[in-house]
């Protein structure tokens, strides 16, 4: 104890370089690794993730990594996809130089021809009779088209759960487009951006120039909340914006969804609940890169019109915000720098033992406490199911803009008991999820404003 004391207290003093360059890294193996067998890859496996983008299964295979296994994906001359392990069960050679057939996928080495579940179809090379392409199956993994994207399970097959139904994706007048980031660095950086409110103050508002929604740069009252049984993490922010209280709500669930509202404009009017625009899943590519895969939700309550450019959404574009992906001018990056540079540029792989956490990060070690149970299997995995008996899974991120004019005094406590009790609405809405559950929640919104001025006035 007293060497750690002396060892701090050497460290808390000016042009401590030298001393810091030999504390060696301390990255925490058990969240960043995916590779089969470890612990955070044995739960990732456990559920549906996006592998690709739809549009990227053309005439020719698709070489992908995904938590540190090569695959390869395609869609055969039938329309069905297959997910297989890259390399030929005969000799190796990687099935990426196969040739697509009407049903499966053909090594161009020896002609075996696999289809999606790993069925060998056709050895042509071996003689009338062989009962080799019936003696074992080449690896293969279930794959799902959804909304643009492929999603593959990669879990053990008696434990296949159904592929998850959202709320958000049974919204009339939506149109889903997908995309795709590729980042070199570990998943958990990415992730744990997500539920880190004030950095969207700082980084996207203040210190970097005003990147998204110009009265973001206005300091929230901000609330954690954990959810879904220690499943899920939700923050509120709630802002003041002259004769408005502005709530947004952003909510995640294990191990890597993430759902945010609107990409809105200027804050000039009421909007009772406005929902998601943006779907998307961090997936780990191997434990020094993942892919950010998207699905961008367009709706004329969520999309504000400056952000309505279908063609700017796609693979390494996403359409809002500088810094979102790689490939800018070094000095503009510089200048600018969004999520990418900043995720990037703390390493391959997070050190931990490196931070210095503060107040800010408290959603951080949220997230980090419930996937560290859920790696060590101290919780059962919630799958994504519907809850209560309903047909589909509630989530819970949402925009609400109540006029409530400024108080005198207090005003601060005023706009935090706003978003509490906009937070309490959606969680304890007793709907099943759809048309009928917004527009009650949207009621119970006006009706706790109006709750709000009526009290203001005793």
């Amino acid at each position: 104890m007293a060497m750690e004391e002396e060892t701090q207290g050497s460290l808390n003093q000016p042009y401590s370089g030298y001393l810091r360059a030999s504390i060696p890294r301390k990255p925490d193996m058990e969240l960043v690794e995916s590779d089969p067998g470890t612990k955070a890859g044995e739960y990732l496996r456990r559920f549906w993730q996006p592998v690709c983008l739809a549009s990227d299964l053309t005439e020719l295979p698709l070489a992908i990594r995904i938590m540190g296994e090569d695959l390869v994906a395609y869609r055969d001359k039938s329309g069905t996809i297959g997910v297989l392990h890259r390399h030929c069960s005969h000799r190796g050679t990687s099935l990426e130089y196969g040739i697509i057939a009407e049903r499966g996928l053909r090594c161009c080495y020896h002609g075996w021809l696999f289809d999606a579940d790993g069925t060998i179809l056709d050895t042509p090379g071996e003689p009338p009779g062989s009962h080799l392409k019936s003696s074992f199956r080449h690896g293969a993994y279930p794959a799902v088209e959804f909304h643009g994207l492929v999603f593959a399970y990669m879990g053990s097959p008696e434990n296949k759960p159904p592929f998850p139904d959202y709320d958000v994706f049974r919204m009339p007048d939506s149109e889903y487009v997908p995309y795709s980031i590729w980042h070199s660095c570990n998943w958990l950086h990415v992730q744990e951006n997500i539920i880190d409110a004030a950095h969207t103050v700082f980084l996207h508002s203040r210190t970097a120039g005003l990147q998204l929604q110009p009265d973001m740069v206005i300091m929230p009252e901000t609330e954690y909340r954990e959810t879904d049984e220690g499943h899920g993490c939700l923050y509120a922010v709630s802002r003041r914006v002259r004769d408005f209280v502005w709530v947004r709500c952003i909510h995640t669930l294990l191990p890597s969804l993430f759902q945010p509202p609107a990409l809105m404009g200027e804050i000039d009017s009421e909007r009772l609940y406005t929902r998601i625009a943006m779907s998307r899943w961090t997936v780990p590519i191997d434990d020094t890169h993942c892919m950010i895969f998207g699905i961008r939700h367009f709706r004329d309550d969520v999309t504000d019109p400056e952000y309505r450019d279908r063609s700017k959404v796609g693979k390494e574009k996403i359409d809002f915000g500088p810094g979102q992906t790689m490939g800018r001018p070094y000095e503009e990056a510089q200048r600018v720098p969004g999520d990418w540079e900043v995720l990037v540029s703390q390493g391959p792989i997070p050190n931990h033992g490196g931070e210095h956490r503060g107040t800010t990060d408290e959603g951080v070690l949220i997230i980090r406490r419930q996937l560290r149970r859920a790696v060590r299997g101290e919780m059962e995995t919630d799958l994504h199911l519907p809850q209560n008996g309903w047909d589909t899974r509630a989530t819970y991120s949402f925009d609400t803009i109540l006029r409530i004019p400024q108080c005198d005094s207090g005003d601060d406590e005023l706009v935090a008991e706003v978003g509490r009790r906009a937070v309490d609405i959606v969680l304890e809405a007793p709907e099943a999820p759809g048309p009928g559950r917004d527009a009650a929640i949207a009621e119970r919104m006006e009706a706790m404003k109006e709750s709000l001025l009526a009290e203001s006035k005793k």
